[in-house]
């Protein structure tokens, strides 16, 4: 496929990998941001290609996975009214909560719908007008600009049933708390492309420079993230740390300023709880008081709710880089894609998810798979 195929060149792959091989020289730790860099990687066998001392870890850039028990339990508590209908992507729908999931409460006789686009929302509440609509608002910067939209759009339109349930989170404000933790083991870090191409990335500038890290920010593609990985030891073995952009055919520093416009004059940034984390400070968005009439959580007055997490799961650690999927007893056995304990193994972006997916719970020879990843097909 043309503009995709040239990032997936096996050959090219090669002379990076045999590059990176070339300069390194001490061990390193790798950390790549975004849920869709981490399928990536693990679909096409790229750690596997990486001198045996370049460690690539998981970060909390899965928004589903890091979405709190006590928003979903609250989401759940709002769809099982009779006046509501509640709406969501897809992937939201198998996440647990302490008791089911949204499919759950569909069978139940609950109102739940997917959509692909906030604006649906607005639609079904023209065509409902005795029901509040409500839309499940996840994710980082990237969703922000669309999810904005709806309340603006509904507050210019005066439709009164339409509201949003907010869960955004921000991810520089999750770069810093690891490296604040006193268990990071982080030396660098793969920014995320799709956020960068909303936000830009002057705000990676000041972490690089306050913790001495370097961030490349890249792509989705193979070569994209090989690159990544090239440009972030060259930083490392020369001891720079900086903020660079492999990632430039999308983006530049300054980002999408309209989308941004439209984000910061309906949401503005408030203390986040992140699952298996917990609070950061100003690491989200919350509805501006402007928009407190399409406040979910307002509206429904929904108090906090005593959750239920898997006392197995180790989601929490995954997402913060300690712990690899592999390294939780519950995975691949009482943990799976049809009986998942934690987001993680549910989102299509989770790192638990994409191990499964692709095999890592397999009791398989390495070289085997390192032959087939060279190829770019990834392991089978």
């Amino acid at each position: 496929m043309k503009y995709l195929d040239e990032y997936r060149d096996g050959r090219l792959a090669g002379k990076i990998v045999e590059e990176i091989h070339r300069i390194q020289t001490k061990p390193w730790v790798i950390m790549e941001v975004c849920g869709g860099q981490t399928h990536s990687i693990v679909k096409h066998g790229i750690d596997y290609l990486l001198p045996r001392e370049i460690e690539l870890v998981h970060g909390p850039g899965c928004p589903v996975c890091v979405t709190p028990l006590e928003m979903i339990d609250k989401a759940h508590a709002i769809a099982r009214r009779p006046d509501v209908i509640f709406c969501s992507f897809g992937d939201m729908l198998r996440v647990p909560g302490s008791d089911g999931d949204l499919f759950t409460i569909k069978s139940q006789g609950g109102d739940v719908r997917v959509v692909y686009s906030p604006l649906d929302c607005l639609k079904i509440a023209h065509a409902n007008p005795d029901k509040q609509v409500v839309f499940f608002a996840i994710g980082f910067e990237t969703t922000a600009p669309a999810n904005a939209m709806l309340v603006w759009r509904a507050q210019q339109e005066g439709v009164k049933n339409v509201s949003m349930l907010v869960s955004h989170v921000l991810v520089p404000p999750a770069i810093a708390a690891i490296l604040q933790s006193p268990l990071n083991r982080v030396q660098g870090f793969l920014g995320p492309g799709h956020v960068c191409a909303v936000m830009g990335y002057r705000e990676y500038e000041p972490l690089s420079a306050q913790f001495k890290v370097p961030i490349v920010i890249t792509g989705f593609e193979p070569l994209d993230i090989l690159q990544g990985i090239l440009m972030t030891v060259r930083q490392l073995e020369s001891g720079r740390a900086e903020v660079e952009n492999e990632y430039s055919r999308v983006l530049d520093r300054e980002g999408n300023k309209p989308a941004q416009k439209l984000v910061f004059n309906v949401f503005e940034v408030a203390d986040r709880k992140w699952r298996g984390v917990g609070t950061i400070p100003k690491s989200g968005y919350k509805l501006r008081w402007e928009f407190r009439d399409h406040d979910a959580e307002k509206l429904f007055d929904v108090k906090e709710i005593d959750t239920l997490e898997s006392e197995v799961c180790i989601s929490g650690q995954i997402l913060s880089g300690i712990k690899k999927p592999h390294d939780c007893p519950a995975f691949g056995t009482e943990c799976n894609p049809q009986h998942p304990l934690g987001a993680t193994m549910v989102s299509a972006e989770g790192a638990c998810a994409a191990y499964y997916a692709y095999g890592r719970h397999l009791k398989r020879d390495k070289d085997d798979v390192k032959l087939t990843a060279i190829s770019m097909g990834g392991p089978a």
